[in-house]
């Protein structure tokens, strides 16, 4: 029942992170994964774990279309392509503001108009989007632009969920806590040089977590592909929390 025999996954952003996680376990739990990422080289470290590995630009519409077309139809997506900008309203210029909704909002709608109508006339499937737990559930300190992206994230996730049901489509949103990823990683290192102490920095992130310590990239895989899996085929249009505690 958790296992994705036979099923096509396509995965973005699988070079690193969360993406790359999922894209492992989804191969696995025995799914047939496309790992597609911006980064052609990073991605191809899993062309032995996983089906294929493709180079993807998700802002790029054109790129989306002829990949899905090439590859499709699928039975899954994650959708974990993301960018993270530090700031507060008056901190976040235009630039930022685009940037991050190109990447974290107009990249999925991108691949789901793209994607779906195949996956419909193909008898359905599940899509799983990666929001946060930054945004309509909980606001973070500087994380104006982020949030917003993140809340528009289950925003079309619930659309797409109440859309498609009857379609065979299901849609439901990951929303993780505070992940160790090479993400987070790097802003922990713009952190420790802002305020002069790398270790500092990585306790002022770790001692936000109840359960005093990051989330993995794999503990939020799980997930991911049990939402994958057909073992959650009563599901859809949830935001599932995965933040050590942080909601709690």
């Amino acid at each position: 029942m958790f296992r994705l025999d036979g099923k096509r996954i396509l995965v973005t952003a699988a070079a690193a992170g969360i993406g790359k996680a999922a894209a492992e376990l989804a191969a696995e739990f025995g799914g047939k994964v496309l790992a597609t990422d911006l980064n052609l080289d990073a991605v191809q470290e899993l062309r032995d774990a996983v089906s294929k590995t493709e180079r993807l630009d998700v802002t790029d519409t054109e790129a989306v279309q002829e990949l899905v077309e090439k590859e499709g139809p699928f039975d899954g997506i994650v959708n974990a392509a993301g960018v993270v900008v530090h700031g507060t309203l008056d901190e976040t210029d235009p630039s930022d503001w685009k940037r991050s909704f190109l990447v974290n909002v107009d990249s999925i709608y991108f691949v789901l108009r793209s994607a779906v109508p195949a996956m419909v006339e193909n008898g359905g499937g599940s899509v799983v989007n990666i929001a946060s737990a930054a945004g309509s559930l909980k606001a973070f300190p500087s994380r104006f632009a982020y949030g917003a992206t993140k809340a528009a994230v289950i925003g079309m996730t619930k659309s797409v969920a109440s859309d498609y049901v009857a379609k065979g489509i299901r849609c439901n949103a990951v929303c993780p806590g505070t992940v160790d990823t090479p993400s987070l990683r790097q802003r922990i290192v713009d952190f420790g040089e802002n305020i002069g102490d790398y270790e500092e920095a990585r306790k002022f992130f770790v001692e936000r977590q109840p359960m005093g310590r990051l989330g993995t990239a794999e503990e939020i895989a799980a997930l991911v592909v049990y939402l994958l899996s057909d073992a959650s085929a009563y599901t859809t249009g949830q935001t599932h929390v995965v933040d050590g505690g942080i909601l709690a």
